[in-house]
């Protein structure tokens, strides 16, 4: 069974940083461009980052900048570390997974809340 298990929200001041991680089981890891993707409310899901396999990143323009991804293969997770953090940053976070073999599937953690509040 596929999970994508999210930690690492929270409440933080504008201008901090926070760090979540997403820990991925069933299997898929290796084999799936792995990313964030974010909603606030009243707003449509946006990409926030992706990394391939072998590392190649894409960042929503938004980001760029502050998000740095990453992934541990051997640990089957990936991470996205925010440094100076916005109010406008505040969203849902979601874990994304897209297979890149057939049958490309594609998988969503239950999503951690960020909050960006003075």
């Amino acid at each position: 069974q596929v999970q994508l298990v999210e930690s690492g929200g929270g409440l933080v001041q504008p201008g901090e940083s926070l760090r979540l991680s997403c820990a991925a089981s069933g299997g898929i890891f290796s084999r799936s461009v792995m990313g964030w993707y974010r909603q606030a409310p009243g707003k449509q899901r946006e990409l926030v980052a992706t990394i391939t396999n072998s590392g190649l990143t894409n960042y929503g323009d938004s980001v760029k900048g502050r998000f740095t991804i990453s992934r541990d293969n051997d640990k089957n997770m990936v991470i996205l570390q925010m440094n100076s953090l916005k109010p406008e940053d505040a969203a849902v976070y979601y874990c994304h997974a897209r297979m890149v073999v057939i049958p490309r599937l594609i998988y969503w953690g239950q999503g951690t809340q960020v909050t960006v509040s003075s």
